[in-house]
């Protein structure tokens, strides 16, 4: 039924909660698994700087990227599963402009994603809302019992350089 499953992972509890869904399904079916993690690089403008500050940045977004998706593997791998991993980094648009594009470029057969209530309640993030709406094949959704990071609060934290 699903030949192909598209998995974005972003290493909350949340995307932890779709994936492990994801692969007893096409553990079930036969399936392909995609494990993606979108890096949505900031568009940073620092001037005159040499931009080594941005670059910095995006390394270690990508890095962090990376490690995200290995853990998620080795959760696929343990499934039984040998999926393929992309991590795409996004300098405009959203999350869900590139998870989009790859399910229909790869083309996935079916979305699975982990979300959470963003107002503790009901309502989804915004890229969720889209994938939602725009998505060309099905998109199951895939509730975590655990707060948003987000929801946690803490008192700000400022580091003087001196």
């Amino acid at each position: 039924m699903y030949s192909q499953i598209l998995v974005p992972v972003d290493g909350s509890t949340a995307s932890i909660c779709g994936l492990k869904e994801a692969i007893s399904i096409a553990a079930e079916h036969g399936s392909k698994l995609r494990l993606l993690h979108v890096v949505r690089t900031p568009a940073l403008d620092y001037g005159y700087d040499s931009g080594s500050c941005k670059q910095d940045v995006i390394a270690s977004l990508c890095q962090s990227g990376k490690e995200i998706l290995n853990a998620a593997e080795i959760v696929a791998r343990d499934g039984g599963l040998a999926p393929e991993c992309v991590l795409i980094e996004a300098t405009g648009g959203t999350a869900a402009d590139v998870i989009l594009d790859q399910a229909t470029q790869w083309p996935a057969s079916l979305i699975v994603m982990g979300t959470h209530p963003r107002d503790g309640r009901t309502r989804v993030g915004s890229d969720t809302a889209e994938v939602l709406a725009k998505a060309p094949v099905p998109v199951l959704l895939l509730r975590s019992a655990a707060p948003p990071i987000a929801a946690v609060h803490r008192p700000l934290e400022y580091v003087s350089v001196a």
